[in-house]
Formats: structure tokens, sequence, C-alpha cells
């Protein structure tokens, strides 16, 4: 499973087994969460309230970690791999212009915005101020 449906995954996009169809390249179901009306996409997708996820997960962590900024931080959040070989796994998957990933702060900065961009685009309901 690519590092990004796991984030998908564990912020509730999906569940396990739609995910590995996703992997397989079998149709996928729509996730099943109930929008707030004003919130829902065009697309008729149900939003997912990732800030009040990730918030929820933030006051149970023993960390303070930032991830409205950090990538580290919001990796470390999920319970997923934070290293640096993962993120640039990561940021591969995900497109990122190569003579970027030869500056890990500046993939940092990049991962996290498209990271956020990408939980938007799949029905994540993140504020502007996160995307821009």
């Amino acid at each position: 499973m690519s590092l990004f449906n796991s984030i998908l995954e564990k912020l509730g996009f999906r569940s396990a087994a739609a995910t590995k169809k996703l992997d397989e390249g079998q149709p996928q179901p729509l996730p099943q969460t109930q929008p707030t009306p004003s919130a829902a996409p065009a697309s008729g997708i149900p939003a997912i309230d990732v800030v009040a996820k990730l918030e929820g997960l933030a006051a149970s962590h023993p960390e303070k970690l930032n991830w409205k900024t950090s990538i580290v931080d919001l990796l470390k959040l999920l319970g997923l791999d934070s290293s640096l070989n993962a993120r640039k796994d990561l940021a591969a998957e995900l497109g990122c212009p190569t003579q970027i990933m030869a500056d890990s702060a500046q993939m940092n900065m990049w991962l996290h915005k498209t990271v956020l961009q990408k939980l938007a685009q799949n029905g994540g309901n993140i504020p502007p101020e996160l995307l821009s």
C-alpha cells in the first residue's frame, strides 16, 4: 500500500479493504461519512473533517506535534513512518520535482502542502489557510 493511501486510511477516507481494492486497480466505493452541509464538495463526495480528526489525535498524543506546518509531525501523529526515506518515497509518489527533492527542507514544505491539497481533493475539509 502506498504511503499516501495509508494517510487516507488513517484519516478514515477509506477502509482497509477499499484501499486494497484501489491498490489492485479495482473500483472503490465512496467513503461513508456524514458531511457537514456547507463542507460537502460539489462532486457529491462526503467531506471528512480532517482538522477535527487531527486535533483529536493531537490532544491524546504524548508529544506536542505541529501537524499544521510539519510533514514530519503530521506523519508521526498518524503513526506512520516519518523518516527521510519515507518522506522521499511519499514525495516521489506525489510527483515532487527532482530539484525540490534534493533539498530536504524544500521537499518537506512541498510535501506538507501537497498532502493537504490531495486530502482536500479526496474529500477532506481543509481550511484555505492550510492550503496556501
